[in-house]
């Protein structure tokens, strides 16, 4: 008679994969630009569609310029371009949902004739989420032995906030260029919402007087809910979030010399939320009558765990992209932003990157220059399997000995847990030969030291409750010497 089983199929939606991609978008500006001293370019994502074997993703590119004309007045220019790309992974196909978020990794000024042209090299961190379905032994005439494996579903969500800060600086003529850097710091699921939490650091750029420059930064505060009706406090999250607009307003006061500016923010948030979901599986199982070729499969799910913000002072040497002397006058550090990523070393994991800027300089001929500094840093991180996200404010720098610049500053750490959880468990079991009759009523056995009771009832073929109900003294596992007694029911024909 053949072995009657019966399996089950999981049926869920869960993160799938993640892959990285590059594009280029370049801009052209006319022949009115002269010497280039800040370049700022942002990216926002507009979509996002997974196809056969690849994910098309969509934005627009913002690029901003500071600038001295040939009279040697600074001066701004903006300008905004569309773009579309593609990432191939032959994984892909429509029916998933792709998640993608934009990084300028690369910025590149030229001159070509009259014309100055900006190139971004843009990145994009690629998740995609789609069924996340499997079969399972669940029951039947086998002896099993069961245990649960642990599977986490995603729930996609998202929103949009709008939030505002106001406060007051000295006095300035005009606002040539402005940067915002995200850093989300808290993520937390509670019965219904995803709630995000995080700052924005908003570093402006801006003339005071005449052609002298000053930046200052602002830091802003955010929070926002995302409704999700399968969040919960036992549920593990992951969200960025990105500025889609940014309007500032400065209202003058020159009697008192200052100004008060009124920074809005758009942002957007997407989120995941994840669920830990526990399925009764088979790890293992045996008949008694017959052989049985057990089939196995592999899961493996990803999730988010706990989010750690810390914040480091670093200082030291910075590497110059251009030289400087005693001469040049220190204005201005605007567009702070930081590289880093997860290092494992010998003294134990550590966040290791760069903080850089751009230093605007007056010469002696009374000419700006803008001049990229880096300053590297590498920070002690009790952290595995994580994603880091670093925010650099209050840099500032300075000239001790004459061609040498050190800058401070202040980093601002977030460190995202990554969760993984795998399970291996029984699909389908086949029926092979029968197995050879015993006709004695009673067996002893001798087992290896170490056997459990599991190991040794599929050995014998005999239940783990028969095993132990035979040998109610012996405890699992069984020690060297031991002896283990089946015994086996008899019909007397007469």
């Amino acid at each position: 008679m053949a072995i009657n089983t019966q399996t089950e199929t999981f049926r869920g939606y869960g993160k799938l994969g993640t892959m990285n991609a590059q594009t280029a978008v370049e801009c052209r500006f006319g022949q009115e630009v002269g010497t280039v001293l800040s370049v700022h370019t942002s990216a926002v994502l507009t979509g996002a569609e997974a196809g056969n074997g690849e994910v098309r993703y969509f934005g627009k590119a913002h690029f901003s310029l500071v600038y001295e004309d040939a009279e040697k007045r600074v001066c701004r220019a903006e300008k905004g371009v569309e773009f579309t790309a593609s990432a191939k992974n032959e994984a892909c196909f429509p029916a998933l949902t792709a998640r993608a978020a934009l990084s300028v990794e690369n910025v590149s000024v030229r001159r070509e004739g009259a014309s100055v042209y900006v190139a971004a090299l843009l990145g994009a961190d690629i998740t995609f989420f789609g069924e996340q379905n499997f079969d399972y032994l669940a029951g039947g005439d086998l002896i099993m032995r069961r245990e649960p494996s642990d599977v986490i579903t995603a729930h996609l969500c998202g929103g949009a906030a709008e939030t505002e800060d106001e406060f007051e600086t000295e006095f300035i003529g005009d606002i040539l260029q402005h940067a915002e850097t995200v850093n989300v710091t808290d993520i937390v699921c509670e019965t219904g919402l995803l709630n995000i939490e995080g700052e924005i650091n908003l570093c402006v750029l801006a003339l005071k007087g005449e052609n002298a420059l000053v930046s200052f930064e602002r830091l802003v505060p955010f929070r926002i809910e995302i409704p999700c009706d399968e969040a919960s406090s036992c549920c593990g999250a992951e969200a960025r979030v990105s500025v889609l607009n940014v309007s500032i307003h400065a209202d003058t006061d020159e009697e008192r010399g200052k100004c008060k500016l009124r920074a809005e923010f758009t942002l957007s948030a997407e989120g995941c939320v994840y669920e830990e979901v526990t399925v009764d599986t088979v790890a293992d199982a045996f008949s008694p009558q017959s052989e049985v070729s057990l089939l196995f499969t592999e899961t493996a799910c990803g999730g988010a765990g706990e989010t750690k913000c810390l914040t480091e002072r670093i200082s030291g040497k910075c590497a110059l992209s251009s030289p400087v002397d005693f001469s040049d006058v220190f204005q201005a550090v605007t567009l702070q932003r930081a590289e880093a990523n997860l290092v494992r070393a010998d003294d134990g994991t550590r966040i290791e990157g760069v903080a850089m800027a751009t230093l605007l300089v007056l010469g002696a001929d009374g000419a700006h220059r803008g001049i990229e500094m880096s300053l590297p840093f590498s920070v002690a991180a009790q952290a595995e399997h994580c994603n880091v996200s670093v925010l650099v404010c209050g840099m500032s720098a300075r000239q001790k000995q004459e061609g040498e610049i050190e800058a401070e500053a202040t980093l601002k750490i977030t460190v995202y847990e990554k969760r993984l959880v795998t399970a291996k468990f029984v699909t389908s079991a086949e029926e092979g030969a029968a197995l050879p009759v015993n006709d004695s009523a009673v067996s002893v056995y001798i087992p290896r030291a170490g056997d459990g009771l599991w190991e040794l009832s599929k050995s014998l073929k005999k239940s783990p409750e028969e095993v132990s109900a035979s040998n109610p003294d012996v405890e699992f596992p069984v020690k060297e010497g031991q002896r283990v007694i089946v015994y086996r029911k008899k019909t007397i024909n007469g």
